[in-house]
């Protein structure tokens, strides 16, 4: 499998488990997703919330990469975050429209990426104004572990509030090869 071919997968298992996250989450009364648990985002809504401010961040540092990706438009109306536990969206409703904007154009942006894109060093500023360059799939493959850390941790809150998302792992995506 190629670099491409990798992030194409990523993108794929991340709007499966947005998907399948959301669904769970819609289940529960608005008390139980705005009760603050003790996680690093508080509440339920609080760590999908920050998801989506993380991910939109990335994006508007990745549309800055020479390629010109297509969703370069797209992705420069998002809202600006000004912070890492910025509430985008007030209930779980309107976040999962939100949510699934993300994952669309995430999945598109995936689709363009060829795998000499992936070799370049990504210039961008962090949310505390420090300076950064870093290879891009370095980059890249950190903002799908950040989704999968922090829907792991919701995964959590789901289900100590009763609600059960399913089979979570990457495995139930990857296809077999050959003879098994």
């Amino acid at each position: 499998m190629t670099r491409a071919n990798h992030v194409r997968q990523m993108a794929k298992y991340n709007e499966w488990m947005n998907t399948k996250v959301f669904e769970t989450a819609m289940r529960l009364t608005a008390a139980e997703i705005t009760a603050d648990k003790g996680a690093f985002f508080g509440s339920i809504l609080g760590t999908l919330n920050h998801l989506a401010v993380g991910d939109t961040i990335w994006l508007k540092r990745f549309v800055n990469h020479p390629e010109n990706f297509a969703v370069r438009e797209v992705v420069q109306t998002l809202p600006a975050a000004t912070s890492l536990d910025q509430q985008l969206h007030p209930d779980i409703q309107s976040l999962a429209i939100y949510r699934r904007k993300l994952d669309q154009i995430i999945i598109e942006w995936a689709a363009a990426i060829k795998d000499s894109d992936l070799d370049h060093v990504l210039q961008y500023t962090t949310t505390k104004g420090v300076a950064m360059k870093k290879n891009f799939y370095s980059v890249i493959m950190h903002f799908f572990n950040h989704q999968t850390h922090h829907r792991g941790q919701a995964s959590t809150l789901l289900s100590q509030a009763g609600v059960d998302v399913g089979v979570t792992d990457l495995m139930a995506l990857i296809p077999n090869e050959g003879d098994v």
